[in-house]
């Protein structure tokens, strides 16, 4: 009786394991949960404009050159072309900010970035307050805030203190803990690809990563334009992928915005 109640009433040891792992983690270790991540609205509660990146695994993000920023070396508002893997446009993102920001301020700047898509309705909308990125100023750090529907929170990119390396948490829109992002030391480049990688909380899972691309020695060192890829799990929550490309712009920002970065 006991071994057929003990039966009828086995309890899952191991759910919500990362995707993208073979290995059953063994009964001792701690299981990172996924539940704060992944999809859980149905399509018809998600955001509007937001169903099309409820099936996609690949995010492009191409800077579009600015032809006064090439040829006077003026800081120009940003705009971008987010594309699907196949290079089809999905949405456009435009920067809105003042000249003293942008000539005085640069990578610092404040910001907001207005994301519509194909029709022209805004859908996302990325908010960057002015706050230092040093180690020296552990206090004040970087923090930006994703709106989707603008006006919703979706979630937050928040800075963290650490004196080698970048490092960032993605939140969602309660500013829970969802993600990590950690950069290399060096974000150069040299030539190659730049990756910051996606991780769970514990550090230990890779589960995507954000990629500045190497895009020529001409267009890296005349112009600030960048090409960048965003690599999620499928079923990475909408609102989540919406703070991944805020995430990007500010990666951008940091770490590429001077045109002898990212060589």
């Amino acid at each position: 009786m006991a071994s057929q109640e003990s039966q009828g009433q086995t309890k899952p040891i191991f759910k919500d394991y990362l995707p993208g792992s073979s290995d059953i983690p063994q009964q001792n270790m701690p299981v990172e949960p996924t539940s704060l991540w992944k999809q859980t609205s149905h399509t018809h509660n998600l955001p509007p404009g937001l169903e099309y990146l409820n099936q996609l695994d690949q995010i492009i993000i191409h800077q579009q050159v600015e032809l006064l920023e090439a040829i006077l070396g003026t800081e120009t508002s940003s705009k971008y072309e987010i594309k699907n893997h196949l290079g089809q446009r999905v949405y456009f993102a435009v920067e809105e900010n003042g000249c003293f920001d942008r000539q005085l301020c640069s990578p610092l700047r404040s910001f907001t970035i207005r994301i519509a898509d194909n029709t022209g309705r805004e859908v996302i909308r990325v908010i960057r307050p002015l706050r230092c990125n040093s180690c020296w100023f552990p206090c004040f750090l970087q923090e930006l805030e994703v709106q989707s529907p603008p006006g919703t929170i979706a979630g937050y990119v928040v800075q963290n203190w650490d004196p080698f390396l970048p490092k960032f948490t993605i939140q969602n829109q309660s500013k829970e803990d969802v993600l990590k992002i950690i950069g290399p030391y060096a974000t150069c480049g040299c030539f190659d690809d730049v990756d910051f990688e996606v991780k769970a909380l514990n550090e230990m899972t890779t589960i995507g990563k954000i990629s500045k691309y190497w895009s020529g020695f001409v267009n890296n060192i005349f112009t600030n334009t960048a090409n960048f890829g965003i690599q999620v799990p499928v079923d990475l929550d909408v609102r989540i992928k919406a703070v991944m490309i805020g995430a990007c712009f500010l990666i951008d920002l940091m770490f590429f915005e001077n045109s002898l970065d990212g060589l």
